[in-house]
Formats: C-alpha cells, structure tokens, sequence
C-alpha cells in the first residue's frame, strides 16, 4: 500500500506497489523500491537510490542521494525499546525517544544490515553484509561484523587507482538534496 500522503519525485520506480507499505514518507527522484519494503512516516529518501526489498526504514532515518540498501536491512529507532512502562501499562508514542539515524550520499549497506538509531553512515561508506551497526561510520569506510567493526576503505577497494588524496569523481559529484 502506498498512502496517499507520501511524496514521490519525478522518475520515482515501485514495480510491485501493492506488495509495499509506504506512509508519510518522501522519496527522491529515480529512487526506486523493491516488494516488501516498510518506509515510516517522517522518513526521506534522495535522489537515485535503490531500496532493496524485505528493508524497513522507520521514522527518523534520513537517506541521501544514492544510497544503495541491500536486502533486509533494518533500522532502529528507539535506543531502549520496551513493550510496557515500569508500572506495567504499555508504552505509548509519549514514552519513548525518537532517535534520528542519517546515511550519506553514496553509501551502500549490505544483505541483513542492522543500523541502530542515532548512528550517521559517513559518504561512500560500505556496511558490510549482516553487520550491527552500533556506531557512526566514517566517511568511506568498509564496516563488517558483529559489532560492525572497521576493516578497510572504500578508495583502496575501487579500481585500484583511488587514493586518499584523489577520491572517486562520483564522490565529487555526490552532494546530497536531502536537507541536513
């Protein structure tokens, strides 16, 4: 189901739109959508980014222009979920913290990701497959494990011609639309 109130940008591609749950959320021009997706309300998604299927994006989570998400990836938003108060009663929309969750133009988080709230994925940075990201991640780095560790960067992985001093012209290119 795709709600009446999210806002889709020119070129925007959702081949199975009945096997998505969209609601309050924007997406970019180009962007497109797999099946079995999940994007809350509050979320925005840049320009020419892939939404692989199975992920879910809650509220919070800011996705600048070409990002890749693979597979099943999930985002976190409350840093201390609980089902009920210490009294007992359950928990409503007043009795937790949102927390914001922001990945930056041009990164790629693998397959069966998990992205904890109040984390930002830095530019061009790779999350490795089935990682647990529990903190921020630098600016071009390669991510993997449990919990997501460091191992590598992106420049050094690419074509064998990038350095530090001369990044990849797609890096250059990648200023996001999506308002900080």
């Amino acid at each position: 189901m795709i709600a009446p109130n999210v806002i889709t940008h020119e070129g925007v591609v959702i081949p199975q739109p009945e096997l998505v749950n969209l609601y309050g959320c924007e997406l970019g021009e180009e962007t497109k959508v797999g099946p079995f997706v999940e994007i809350q309300a509050g979320v925005v998604v840049g320009a020419r980014c892939k939404i692989s299927s199975h992920s879910f994006i809650c509220s919070g989570v800011v996705i600048e222009d070409g990002v890749f998400i693979g597979h099943g990836v999930m985002f976190i938003n409350d840093v201390y979920p609980r089902a009920v108060n210490d009294d007992g009663s359950l928990q409503t929309e007043a009795d937790w913290k949102l927390v914001n969750t922001r990945i930056r133009a041009g990164a790629s988080i693998g397959t069966h990701a998990t992205v904890m709230g109040g984390i930002t994925v830095g530019r061009l940075a790779l999350v490795g497959a089935g990682a647990v990201v529990t903190t921020d991640v630098p600016d071009y780095a390669i991510v993997a494990g449990v919990p997501a560790r460091e191992i590598g960067d992106t420049r050094d992985r690419r074509a064998g011609t990038l350095t530090a001093e001369r990044p990849a012209p797609e890096a250059q290119a990648l200023v996001s639309t999506v308002p900080e």
